[in-house]
């Protein structure tokens, strides 16, 4: 997993490269993040080295647009055209699950983003796995008959939401039951020529790179999995999707962004709730840890109410 994203630092230019080497101090932590804003000195959200402490790393050199160029060409391996609908949404997924996010001139058809151009900022984030950070939460969600519960992690950005998720899914796959996944932006996997760079356990079956919800669907009538996993839920055809997947009698696991009860009621996703489909909601932070319970609440059966759990 790892040399993956040190293939990542090896498509960077070279002022960046050499940057990054210095900052980490040979190895004795290692760049989470890389940021790079035409105009601006480049940034770098660093981790020490078997720890989730992080720092702030502030370099020295000026990203104009021919670094940033430089940067997506590689990453694109020159194809516009392949990453088009990719790019539009503002980000790239690059092998091993390691997303880009990016920022720019966005260019509009029929009040619709078409594509991105000129791009101004990139966001180069290492995706990683801990294994074994869900084996105190997974046997929680299991109901006495055995099926797995309908569970929503909540959390906003960089808590562990998807790591959690993957680490879940790797969980019940080594435990017998099929998990579906269906990986939209090729982050929970990082399937690559049909292998995934994380460990998602041995009786885990990928659809990658589709729409969630084409993909749960696709997942149902071909794969017949007990449980189906996928991140960050939120259109309405997601929830459309959800609904057709439940009535097949398959369990959930998903993610939201949210930081509190407030932003799923203003989601979506409150119409799920509301109608009692999710029997644990779980609300996520990254202190002391990645991935931390910050709350987790279940839905009693009986009265229909939510207790801390």
């Amino acid at each position: 997993m790892a040399d993956s994203f040190y293939h990542v630092i090896s498509l960077l230019p070279l002022p960046i490269q050499s940057e990054i080497k210095e900052i980490t101090q040979n190895g004795r932590s290692s760049v989470i993040e890389v940021r790079l804003r035409a105009g601006q000195t480049s940034s770098y959200r660093v981790c020490l080295r078997g720890t989730q402490k992080e720092r702030i790393a502030k370099g020295s050199i000026i990203c104009d647009k021919k670094i940033i160029d430089e940067c997506i060409n590689k990453f694109i391996n020159y194809s516009y055209y392949a990453y088009e609908d990719e790019m539009k949404n503002g980000y790239i997924t690059l092998r091993g699950g390691h997303r880009v996010g990016l920022c720019g001139h966005v260019v509009t058809e029929n009040g619709r983003v078409r594509l991105l151009r000129n791009i101004s900022s990139v966001n180069i984030r290492h995706a990683k796995e801990y294994p074994g950070i869900a084996a105190k939460l997974a046997p929680r969600i299991v109901a006495s008959d055995g099926r797995i519960e309908n569970t929503l992690l909540v959390s906003p950005p960089r808590c562990g939401k998807t790591t959690l998720l993957r680490d879940m899914i790797r969980y019940f796959s080594n435990q017998g039951y099929i998990v579906g996944v269906c990986d939209e932006r090729s982050e929970i996997a990082g399937m690559a020529d049909g292998l995934p760079a994380f460990d998602i356990g041995s009786n885990t079956d990928v659809m990658d790179g589709c729409p969630k919800a084409e993909g749960m669907l696709m997942l149902l009538r071909s794969m017949g999995p007990d449980v189906i996993a996928t991140d960050e839920i939120g259109k309405e055809e997601d929830i459309a999707a959800i609904e057709n997947a439940l009535t097949a009698g398959t369990s959930l696991l998903a993610t939201i962004h949210g930081g509190n009860r407030k932003d799923l009621e203003k989601s979506r996703v409150s119409h799920l709730i509301e109608h009692g489909v999710f029997q644990n909601i779980i609300f996520l932070d990254r202190h002391p840890a990645l991935g931390s319970i910050k709350q987790m609440l279940h839905r009693d059966e009986r009265s229909g109410k939510w207790i801390d759990y």
